[in-house]
């Protein structure tokens, strides 16, 4: 069985490691297992081979890869909601692989006949933006949300999500190219980031000011979304593509009650029941059969291109995401 590995922390395309590895095991009781389809490769990979955003560092030979989905192959004991054939997302992490067992517990089957590209990315980018979008501000039918990296996954789906939602997205980006891309998308309003965001802000709403501000940049574009947002709104960082830093005037929080707050999946995954998550994923999985959600594809590659595949997705300026394929993605 093909696997991505890794043992040290360095770049991905450097560090990663095509080996094969023994089949695993038929399925245990309350597992399932599955031959992938499609995995695919997202910036948080990246991260944890560079020993980023809090990656432990291997003990040993680790398999590589967040997300995906296969076919069920086989189910173990007390396995009845899933059958083989079904299509269903990786039961486990480090999906760059052939084969992956793990639980059965809250997989589902899949939509079928639906593209399975879109439906490998279906967890993880779009259940950031949701969760982002719905559990720091209350949002009512109507009201704006700004965001930057409004071209990344994560900023499309947020302006899929919100205008499923009947609410209004401000989009900052650093490249005017991307302007009449992400109007197409269904953005309310784009906007090239500058020193005078706030002000170009309020021309293009009409006076309005968003409550809810979603910053993947840090450094000065944190301040620059800051001061576009109503007083007592709330600032929330998932990321720092352009510094570690978040640079805020203390005017915007003390005299402006405004809130930062910082997102990861997990602490908001594990205040959540099981059903609620269950229902989440049912919810973002039915959007994108229904082609609400989808993110642009620039690449695939097979297990065997991993160097190539992770330089690829390294690459600044992509267009879209890069996927690794296996045998029956087309099925």
């Amino acid at each position: 069985m093909k696997a991505i590995i890794f043992d040290t922390f360095g770049t991905a395309s450097e560090v990663a490691q095509v080996v094969d590895l023994p089949a695993p095991d038929a399925p245990g009781p309350g597992e399932i297992r599955v031959e992938m389809v499609a995995a695919p490769i997202h910036p948080s990979d990246l991260a944890t081979t560079a020993g980023r955003h809090g990656a432990h560092k291997p003990v040993g030979p680790e398999p590589l890869g967040s997300e995906g989905i296969g076919r069920v192959i086989d189910c173990g004991a007390d396995v009845s909601h899933v059958s083989p054939g079904d299509l269903v997302a990786a039961p486990a992490r480090g999906t760059w692989r052939e084969i992956v067992v793990g639980p059965a517990r809250g997989v589902a089957p899949l939509p079928s006949g639906t593209d399975a590209l879109q439906l490998a990315m279906a967890r993880t980018n779009p259940r950031t933006a949701w969760l982002m979008l719905t559990r720091f501000v209350t949002l009512a039918k109507g009201d704006w949300v700004i965001q930057d990296a409004a071209n990344s996954s994560v900023g499309r789906y947020v302006i899929q999500l919100a205008r499923a939602e009947g609410w209004k997205t401000i989009n900052v980006v650093r490249r005017e190219s991307l302007v009449p891309e992400l109007r197409r998308a269904g953005a309310d309003v784009v906007l090239v980031d500058g020193p005078d965001l706030d002000t170009r802000v309020l021309e293009a709403t009409g006076g309005a000011r968003p409550r809810l501000a979603i910053d993947a940049v840090a450094g000065a574009a944190t301040g620059r979304l800051a001061r576009a947002l109503a007083d007592g709104g709330t600032l929330v960082n998932y990321g720092r593509l352009g510094d570690d830093q978040l640079i805020l005037d203390a005017k915007d929080t003390v005299f402006r009650d405004l809130r930062l707050r910082g997102y990861r999946s997990q602490f908001h995954l594990g205040a959540m029941s099981e059903s609620d998550v269950a229902a989440m994923y049912a919810m973002l999985a039915e959007r994108v059969a229904a082609g609400v959600l989808s993110a642009p594809i620039e690449a695939t590659y097979r297990l065997d291109d991993a160097t190539a595949a992770l330089e690829h997705a390294a690459r600044e300026g992509r267009d879209g995401k890069v996927l690794f394929t296996f045998a029956g993605t087309a099925g």
